[in-house]
């Protein structure tokens, strides 16, 4: 039967959307390949793609926009919101259908080594693709960001697993990996004051005491006005999304801040949305075979 993988790159630049266009162009209207949304942020600097499809058709078309990425992008002038350490920052992919996450890793091998060898950036595999514990949180591989990775590189623990010990000079590392699906959840606060959003991130996310499978930061979104809790909930069936709305909302009544609303960032499971839509409508004996899509 058919194999199909998702895979998820996030590109460092939200703005140029001429220079977007030439980036995602080698994964439009390609055989084995499905682009299902491209998501600038003009606060973020940051575009993220999301593409489905055949596992090696996916690589190669991913592997030519990493190419236009790595020859468009100047980090050394970019600026936004998120954290990014590469022109191309992050390229994970994920097991979706008749693939197994062994299978997913092999891909992230393979792309990487050809980032290094043909494009000569640094790459770093990540979570299920780590070759060691210390690369398994990815925002543990990004500190320093781009402006820091020279000197953390020069730390033999840093040693990239493909490439030289050094960052391009425009468009830095890249993270490659595998992992499976996670929802990009963004919680937005009624508020201008980035530390309200970023004593709530630190309330809620696991590595200051939090849930387990949350990873949250602050973001200041100038142009609206706001600020965002934005958070990558990595196992949507332990940590549901509800529970985390909700506790958001209890932790910004104590700054006095409403709750404006959420987004999430790319595609999401039903599942995910259905668990959210079971507790706020309080449904009883409800189950995802009730969900009519779910049949087809």
């Amino acid at each position: 039967m058919k194999q199909v993988i998702q895979c998820v790159p996030n590109f460092s630049e939200g703005k140029d959307l001429e220079k977007i266009e030439k980036i995602i162009a080698p994964l439009k209207n390609r055989e084995g390949v499905k682009l299902l949304s491209v998501e600038p942020d003009k606060d973020y600097n940051r575009t993220v793609v999301n593409i489905i499809g055949e596992p090696l058709k996916v690589l190669e078309a991913v592997y030519e926009a990493i190419g236009i990425a790595t020859k468009l992008i100047d980090l050394n002038v970019h600026r936004g919101e998120h954290s990014r350490m590469g022109a191309t920052d992050v390229v994970p992919f994920i097991p979706i259908k008749n693939i197994e996450m062994e299978e997913c890793i092999e891909l992230a091998i393979t792309l990487g080594k050809r980032i290094a060898d043909d494009y000569k950036v640094p790459v770093f595999l990540y979570e299920e693709a780590a070759t060691c514990k210390e690369r398994i949180n990815l925002a543990t591989v990004r500190k320093g960001q781009f402006e820091g990775m020279a000197e953390k590189m020069k730390d033999p623990q840093w040693k990239p697993d493909f490439g030289e010990c050094m960052p391009h000079r425009t468009a830095g590392v890249v993270g490659v990996g595998a992992r499976l699906p996670l929802v990009a959840f963004n919680i937005n606060l009624g508020t201008t004051d980035v530390n309200v959003a970023k004593n709530i991130a630190k309330a809620i996310r696991h590595s200051s005491g939090g849930f387990r499978y949350i990873k949250a930061g602050p973001a200041e979104l100038k142009e609206k006005g706001i600020v965002q809790v934005t958070m990558n909930v990595v196992n949507y069936k332990k940590t549901p999304l509800y529970r985390v709305f909700e506790t958001v909302k209890m932790e910004a009544k104590r700054y006095g801040v409403p709750v404006l609303g959420s987004e999430i960032i790319g595609s999401v499971p039903m599942e995910a949305l259905a668990m959210s839509m079971e507790y706020y409508l309080g449904l009883d004996g409800f189950s995802m075979e009730k969900v009519l899509e779910s049949n087809l």
